[in-house]
């Protein structure tokens, strides 16, 4: 997808790489424009995998969001979301139960676009544009409303945004204040990029230098995320590691290691 121009009547920056359309890149889709893609080729250019790594964080979208339906979860707020992409949140939940209900937030106006087509013919499902920092209008948001009950445990998502977060945008804090509105019952899934590795923290200094935005935190900074609630089997770890499909390496690659991941219990 391209275009000319700087200024769109839609909101839509063309002129600097959007987190969420530098996803769409790295899982192949369209919706996104030539300044996003030269982004991720400088990433590519320290870590040649992370078109991988982008499929990984998607595998264990599936995995975790199939894990949370089993143990009767219906309800999820998928915090940053990104664009719409096979196996969303909703397919793999509603796969799983038809009844399930999802809110997808997201600060970029694409994904309220291409969110609001995707989602017209189903009602238990919905699109909020908003940033996720902004914890008490997200909750207080009427499609929010309309579709999660508060009284009911809730899969509160996180993948694949905090580490946009820095350290004084208080990320510890937005994580509580969202568990601290679900009740006893709720599960928190979190993904996030880890400083595994020297490569993962040049590329943690491309994301600063290009997007404005990045902090890749180690696995014990990622766990301290979970504080408080109960950190579910096998822990925080590398993305294929967690409860996956069929046989995993005995030895991770640096793509591999570039994400960690896990699920914890509001008891």
């Amino acid at each position: 997808m391209t275009d000319k121009r700087d200024e769109r009547d839609d909101g839509i920056d063309t002129t600097r790489p959007s987190i969420a359309r530098a996803y769409d890149v790295v899982l192949n889709g369209k919706d996104n424009f030539e300044v996003d893609r030269a982004f991720v080729a400088e990433i590519v250019k320290i870590v040649p995998e992370i078109y991988d790594v982008a499929t990984y964080n998607r595998e264990i979208l599936g995995r975790g969001v199939r894990f949370l339906a089993e143990r009767g979860i219906t309800q999820f707020v998928d915090l940053g979301s990104g664009l719409p992409t096979v196996e969303n949140t909703h397919q793999v939940a509603q796969g799983a139960n038809p009844e399930a209900r999802v809110v997808y937030v997201d600060n970029d106006p694409m994904v309220l676009a291409h969110g609001r087509a995707l989602l017209a013919e189903n009602d238990r499902t919905a699109v909020v544009t908003s940033d996720l920092r902004d914890t008490e209008a997200i909750l207080a948001d009427p499609a929010v409303k309309r579709l999660i009950d508060l009284d009911r445990p809730v899969g509160v998502m996180m993948v694949g945004v905090l580490h946009h977060l820095h350290d004084d945008d208080d990320p510890r804090g937005i994580v509580e204040a969202y568990m601290a509105a679900v009740p006893s019952g709720s599960y928190l899934f979190i993904t996030h990029f880890c400083a595994s590795s020297q490569d993962s923290r040049d590329a943690e200094q491309k994301f600063l230098a290009l997007l404005g935005t990045g902090r890749f935190r180690t696995p014990e900074e990622i766990t301290a995320f979970f504080d408080g609630f109960e950190l579910l089997e096998p822990g925080v770890v590398a993305l294929p590691l967690w409860r996956p499909d069929g046989p995993v390496p005995a030895k991770l690659t640096v793509g591999q290691r570039l994400m960690y991941g896990g699920i914890a219990y509001k008891r």
